[in-house]
């Protein structure tokens, strides 16, 4: 158990019926807010799952209070000893991952990470990257990494972010994992000295703001998922070079 309160538990899934309502949720935002699809969501029990679901372990925060489906935030989290299960990393479909795997440092992947509408802006992600962080003491991770998605396959309204995220966020060559084709969009559209950086920086979404907080870059090129409806880029986070100004947060999640 990461928390349990008078109102809120977190902890990992635990059976089918735990990731059921993961799936609910992300139905909720993936498809009926942001208008991805696949072939493994179900319209009918309004479930948005893929074939990698059974390979991760799910993070999910609980309101008992709430009427309905209780689960309120999920992220999927898979090791490489899951990875090698499931024959790949969910990534690897979309970027090469040479470079983390050549590193020989202990990988995690993230994904699928969403709160409810109601629960964004207050103390739920902050819970949420508690939980993250136990997890990743507990087994011993030292890169963490995971795609990220805005919404749609246009990259024109998506211009400033993406320059944005590639010239102050670019990941060293050591940590530089590349977008594949045929999916490859570069993400320097607009040159820096053009870019207003303040106005990019208000358009991306929290989620990616946080782990840029906690030191993230961002990959080589975006990917153009069009069977999800989305464009992803893959962060990276080396544990060892979380800011320090950011250690006391996270040491909460390592004590959790």
């Amino acid at each position: 158990m990461i928390l349990d309160d008078a109102r809120f538990e977190m902890r990992l899934a635990r059976d089918a019926a735990d990731l059921r309502l993961a799936q609910a949720l992300r139905y909720e935002v993936f498809v009926a807010e942001l208008g991805a699809d696949g072939p493994l969501v179900d319209h009918t029990a309004r479930r948005e799952a893929d074939r990698f679901d059974p390979f991760f372990d799910h993070l999910m925060l609980f309101d008992r209070t709430r009427a309905g489906n209780p689960c309120v935030g999920v992220t999927r989290m898979m090791r490489e000893d899951r990875a090698r299960e499931a024959g790949q990393f969910y990534c690897d479909d979309e970027y090469d991952l040479g470079v983390l795997r050549a590193s020989g440092r202990r990988l995690l992947e993230l994904g699928r990470s969403c709160l409810h509408p109601d629960y964004r802006g207050g103390t739920a992600m902050a819970q949420m990257w508690s939980g993250l962080a136990a997890y990743v003491e507990a087994h011993g991770v030292e890169l963490i990494f995971g795609v990220a998605s805005f919404h749609g396959t246009d990259v024109t309204p998506l211009a400033a972010q993406l320059s944005f995220l590639h010239h102050r966020h670019l990941a060293p060559p050591a940590l530089r994992v590349t977008a594949r084709e045929p999916g490859r969009q570069r993400m320097d559209l607009i040159a820096q000295a053009d870019l207003d950086r303040a106005a990019a920086s208000r358009k991306i979404p929290a989620l990616i703001k946080g782990y840029l907080r906690m030191g993230g870059f961002v990959g080589a090129g975006a990917f153009i998922d069009h069977a999800f409806n989305t464009t992803d880029i893959c962060l990276v986070v080396d544990v060892a070079r979380i800011p320090a100004r950011h250690r006391g947060f996270y040491a909460q999640g390592l004590r959790g």
